[in-house]
């Protein structure tokens, strides 16, 4: 199923923002998620067509230890969550990626698996990278305990009282997830191999639907091993309290070169969001029922935002300017009606601009999407790309011409000094231990000799200094005749002429890039929130907080 290529309309067309601000890193980084985010498009999915869900195994033992398996129905096709609690000792827990064990680990799998594969499965997915899998599994998945909160649970419920609201929410989550492999790593389905199937099309449809049903897991695990240590006293966890638990996960830096090594897919999804806030923006009037949802959103979000911590000095920065700015927001469309006059979005989002910094601004465009399903939803149909298609390089292109699309589209590169010290801080390089990407610092460490080619922004400035030396009617095919290191920089100048939200139009090498920015970029386009730095290089999110579990997902009014 390939993806059209998005038609924006018309008379939105005044209302969208330049890909210059939009695109820039430190916005990325301040991305809060929206109804377009993967986890809100799985779910509006499976409530839409009715899918079914039930639990044909649950062998677990008292100390938590066994197999079960989630089964999620659609219309077409069942998918099946095996999931593997282990008796994990506490010196081997650990959320680095060089860990060997975990309190549970998971695998998702295409139909539902016989007792064969729950055998193999057994032997080979609690090793996790160690292990393989085969094209029928979508994804292999390991995560760990909140040890604190995950006994202290088990013990309230256990002793027939529920565990207080704030003690939840402190942690939001019984359970972080520290991988989610799918797209064939480890023997697994290809990504490829699934887009025929229109409840996978869509980005990260696998690893969201892996991610969703272990949430169910952790909550069915603790209420079991309550049961197991007091059958006559346990008590289930409320369902109130449940719902504001999401899964943890904890991710670094293999997940931030993503976005610049897919600038297709980065494209269609700052721009179908775009496209939704310039459609919402472009309404002439609201209706009640969509105010009404705007404030709802907006308590939401004071709510989330008053319970959202961090220990990291720049995300507490960040928490405070998010909490005035909600602040300033609930007291600006509490000031009457005139608020609501005509094209009152883009009032809205005019004042946001004039009395909000980013972090709140950013905040104010998911609030505003929020109330739009009916307008907006349909854009997620653009946000996945073929990228198996080839893209050949233009070589009969006239050099003036590539030299205006650099000078158009990468203004940002051009600008920097390359040979200055922090601007060619950083190298990006692959680790031996887990082949996973990785920062080097340039001047201090060895490994720049096999830096990965991530520094789209210095590799733009080099080909635009090698155009100086062709005529402006010279094909391209002249340059790369004799400069053939550029072949790559070419091709994407090309690929993305036409992609205005390609790029982040950053230094990604800089010594003061943070890592972080990339990470939230994407988590946020996934739907996590929560987001938690623990370094400039390593995040701890959650996904699926406060949303529907399978047994209230159909009564669930607005997803």
């Amino acid at each position: 199923m390939t993806c059209a290529p998005l038609s924006p309309v018309p008379e939105a067309a005044q209302f969208r923002r330049d890909p210059a601000q939009v695109m820039q890193l430190a916005r990325l980084g301040l991305a809060h998620p929206t109804r377009l985010s993967f986890l809100r498009i799985l779910l509006r999915r499976m409530q839409r067509e009715n899918w079914r869900f039930d639990r044909p195994v649950f062998d677990i033992d008292a100390n938590g230890v066994g197999r079960a398996v989630y089964r999620a129905i659609g219309p077409e096709r069942t998918y099946s969550l095996v999931a593997f609690a282990h008796d994990l000792p506490a010196d081997m827990r650990s959320d680095r990626v060089i860990a060997t064990a975990w309190d549970a680990t998971f695998a998702l799998c295409d139909g539902t698996p016989d007792a064969a594969d729950l055998d193999r499965l057994a032997v080979n997915v609690p090793l996790q990278e160690a292990g393989r899998v085969t094209q029928k599994e979508l994804t292999l998945s390991r995560a760990n305990r909140s040890v604190r909160l995950f006994e202290h649970v088990i013990q309230c419920l256990s002793e027939g009282h529920q565990p207080s609201k704030d003690d939840l929410a402190a942690t939001g989550y019984l359970m972080r997830t520290t991988a989610v492999y799918g797209s064939g790593k480890f023997g697994a389905a290809t990504h490829h191999s699934l887009t025929d199937r229109p409840e996978t099309a869509a980005p990260f449809q696998a690893e969201m639907l892996t991610v969703w049903m272990i949430r169910t897991f952790t909550v069915d695990l603790v209420n079991h091993m309550a049961r197991m240590r007091d059958a006559t006293a346990a008590v289930p966890l409320d369902r109130n309290l449940r719902r504001n638990l999401g899964v943890g996960n904890s991710t670094g830096l293999g997940m931030a070169p993503f976005l610049v090594r897919h600038p297709i897919l980065l494209n269609n999804w700052m721009m179908a969001r775009e496209e939704a806030l310039a459609r919402v923006r472009a309404q002439q009037t609201a209706a009640p029922d969509k105010i009404k949802r705007f404030i709802q959103a907006l308590r939401a979000a004071q709510e989330n935002a008053a319970v959202w911590t961090s220990a990291h000095p720049l995300q507490q920065e960040r928490l405070a300017a998010l909490r005035a700015g909600l602040d300033r927001i609930a007291a600006y469309v509490g000031m009457g009606r005139d608020q609501w006059a005509d094209h009152p979005w883009d009032a809205l989002w005019h004042w946001g601009q004039a009395h909000l910094d980013t972090e709140a601004q950013e905040a104010l465009l998911s609030l505003m999407l929020e109330p739009h399903g009916g307008l907006i939803d349909e854009l997620e149909a653009y946000l996945s790309a073929d990228e198996t298609t080839a893209f050949a390089i233009d070589g009969g292109q006239q050099i003036a011409a590539l030299k205006a699309l650099l000078a158009n589209n990468y203004d940002w590169a051009l600008e920097v000094d390359y040979d200055d010290l922090k601007a060619a801080g950083r190298f990006w390089y692959v680790s031996e231990d887990k082949l996973e990407p990785r920062l080097g610092e340039r001047f201090e460490e060895a490994g720049s000799d096999r830096e990965l080619p991530l520094d789209i922004g210095r590799q733009a400035a080099a080909l635009f200094e090698a155009l100086k030396d062709f005529a402006g009617d010279d094909p391209v095919a002249r340059l790369l005749l004799a400069h053939h290191q550029h072949r790559a920089m070419v091709r994407r100048v090309q690929l993305t002429a036409t992609r205005p939200f390609a790029e982040i139009r950053d230094n990604l090498i800089d010594a003061d890039m943070l890592p972080i920015d990339m990470l939230r970029c994407k988590l946020a386009c996934f739907g996590a929130s929560r987001f938690d730095p623990r370094s400039d290089r390593w995040v701890r999110i959650s996904l699926f907080q406060n949303a529907p579990y399978p047994n209230d997902l159909h009564t669930e009014p607005d997803l």
